[in-house]
């Protein structure tokens, strides 16, 4: 027989075999080399795990830094390694553990059975307070209780309790942290990441169970720590005011009453709250009870705010040079309008003849004002244009920049995009047709005492050890020669109205204002067809306090009130909004210790006792 071997068939063979050998060494290169970090990173993903570990979140203190409104605590987990728990020590375990925990016999046996699971982890206890968490421990050290875990939970906690049961104190502008650790609502929203800071980023080997080894963990982010807040909120005074609200809504029975107490200078809020209220600390009870509690009224809801805006119609119409306060304007009970079309009329449905424009605004006429407002131009457009730009420059129609979370701009027709007809613009001139927030009634009203500047309210004063001091919104919005004329007319308001003065006066001290009770109109009564809501109305309140010049504003809601004297321009119930304003102002001034030789405008002589000055209005 031959040979079957050739040389040629060998060195096929050979090249076949390098060949092979090349292309599985140059995927182990492709594997070891360029691939090598995407690889090694699947290979640790397959054995360890991630770890993000929240930072403790900053605590929040009121203006003084030493009142803890908002801080966070350690809870505690508590877990079993259930499969190294002897079999013959599982009742001993559940006996004592269910002690400890003041466990009732459902609970308990709920209990002996997780701890009967034998599985590896096992969660026996959520949310465990520090007490308890130490009892557990010294039995842990007693050898009662085995193989447990105590894992910290940190929890965010209100100390201060609301000045109405049930609730914690300034709740609706503080707002909560959820169970994922992010702030909802006011100011733990609005400053979650100063307050939550950065987490700490750790790798870990992972057991079984998907849980971190320990002793593996490794720092890949070591995060930051929350920043503390110090609000401009006086917590006595914060106190006082939720009572004074709880007390004005238990005697008039309205949907909610609101209030806030601003420095007109410089826009800080000294204390801001809403009636109902509720309690922060236990804020999924609220979520399943009436989650709209958790709403600040003051910042987030609108309404037609009525006669307190006949001061913002002084405005436009003193500046203007169209009135001036000793201006007679003809009062003539009724107005038509739009050619005969429509009308307005004063509440009382009388006509009070010539009056002085400071007493047109002082009575609440709604004709005089009407009329003053259509003078404002030679035509409805050039009037409604010179009322709606007033409007605006007084930060009317949008937000004011308050640092809380869910501010809402309010509802404005601008004339430039809706023409007005002459109804529209009487209507504005008595604050019907427009809505509005109470912080942006306070932020306007505080324009026309602090010489014309537009001011931006505000919450936190300082972030961390670092003051805050926040720049005007914007300067010039008025002449600040019209500010003693207005703090004036604000003061003849009390001082002609006997009605309004004898219950808003304020022994010693100068006070001023406006009142307005609107009308609530219903899209859904008459079959969709819409119409006002019976014997409901909104009341309001805007005015200012000072021993020689405006040093506060108070700006007061009751929403939907019933009155329990309706008679033809009078609608009366128990706790008027004058008279909360009274309260809320006399605590604010004898509250607060407030600069008496802070800057501002002097308020001009007018008749009437010294501080013995309010609001009066329809």
């Amino acid at each position: 027989m031959g040979r079957t071997d050739s040389r040629r068939r060998l060195l096929i063979l050979l090249v076949g075999l390098v060949v092979v050998a090349g292309s599985l060494l140059a995927r182990l290169s492709w594997w070891q080399v360029v691939q090598h970090d995407s690889l090694a990173a699947a290979a640790r993903a397959q054995t360890s795990i991630t770890v993000e570990q929240s930072s403790r979140r900053g605590s929040i203190y009121d203006r003084t830094g030493t009142i803890l409104l908002a801080t966070t605590v350690d809870h505690y987990r508590v877990a079993l390694a259930g499969d190294q728990l002897p079999v013959e020590a599982q009742s001993k375990e559940a006996t004592n553990l269910a002690a400890i925990l003041g466990l009732d016999e459902p609970a308990a046996a709920t209990l002996r059975d997780r701890i009967a699971s034998r599985r590896p982890y096992v969660v026996l206890a959520q949310e465990v307070d520090e007490a308890t968490a130490a009892r557990i421990r010294t039995a842990i050290a007693a050898g009662d209780l085995s193989n447990l875990s105590l894992e910290p939970i940190p929890v965010r906690v209100y100390p201060q309790p609301g000045g109405a049961p049930d609730t914690s104190l300034a709740a609706k502008l503080m707002g909560f942290v959820n169970s994922d650790g992010a702030g909802q609502y006011g100011v733990e929203q609005a400053y979650q990441e100063v307050l939550a800071g950065r987490p700490e980023i750790l790798s870990a080997q992972r057991d079984a169970s998907n849980r971190a080894v320990p002793g593996t963990e490794e720092v890949e982010d070591p995060g930051a720590p929350g920043v503390d807040l110090r609000l401009t909120i006086d917590a006595g005074l914060q106190l006082s005011v939720e009572q004074e609200l709880l007390a004005a809504w238990v005697a008039d029975h309205p949907i909610d009453v609101s209030a806030v107490v601003m420095d007109p200078y410089t826009g800080e809020v000294y204390a801001e709250a809403t009636y109902p209220s509720y309690d922060e600390n236990d804020y999924r009870a609220t979520a399943k009870k009436d989650p709209s509690l958790f709403l600040d009224p003051v910042v987030s809801s609108v309404y037609e705010p009525g006669s307190v805006f006949k001061m913002l119609t002084a405005v436009a119409a003193l500046e203007r040079n169209k009135v001036a306060l000793t201006t007679k304007v003809n009062d003539t009970g009724i107005l038509r309008l739009d050619g005969g079309q429509t009308h307005v009329d004063d509440a009382d449905h009388r006509a009070m003849g010539w009056l002085k424009f400071e007493d047109v605004v002082a009575w609440s006429r709604n004709v005089g004002a009407a009329k003053v407002a259509l003078a404002l131009g030679r035509t409805t457009d050039a009037a409604a244009t010179a009322l709606h730009e007033t409007w605006t420059r007084l930060g009317i129609g949008r937000p004011t920049g308050i640092d809380v979370a869910g501010e809402v701009a309010g509802l404005v027709h601008d004339p430039a995009l809706r023409q007005w007809r002459q109804i529209d613009l009487a209507n504005g001139s008595f604050g019907q047709g427009v809505a509005v927030t109470p912080i942006q009634l306070a932020t306007a009203f505080s324009a026309m005492v602090n010489g014309g500047t537009l001011v931006q309210p505000h919450v936190v004063a300082g972030i961390g050890s670092q003051d805050l001091h926040p720049s005007p919104q914007a300067t010039g919005v008025m002449d600040p020669a019209l500010t003693p004329e207005l703090v004036g007319l604000m003061h003849h308001v009390v001082a002609t109205v006997p009605f309004y003065r004898d219950r808003t006066l304020v022994p010693g001290y100068k006070v001023g204002g406006k009142t307005g009770t609107a009308q609530i109109w219903d899209p859904k009564l008459n079959d969709g067809r819409g119409g006002w809501k019976v014997n409901k109305f909104n009341y309001s309140f805007v005015g200012y306090i000072g021993k020689h010049r405006p040093e506060l504003i108070v700006a007061v809601r009751i929403r939907e009130g019933r009155p329990t004297i309706a008679r033809i321009g009078e609608l009366e119930m128990p706790v008027m909004s004058f008279e909360l304003f009274r309260r809320i102002a006399t605590d604010a001034i004898t509250t607060l210790d407030l600069d008496p030789k802070r800057g501002g405008p002097a308020t001009r002589s007018t008749t009437g006792p010294d501080g013995q000055t309010a609001a009066a209005g329809g």
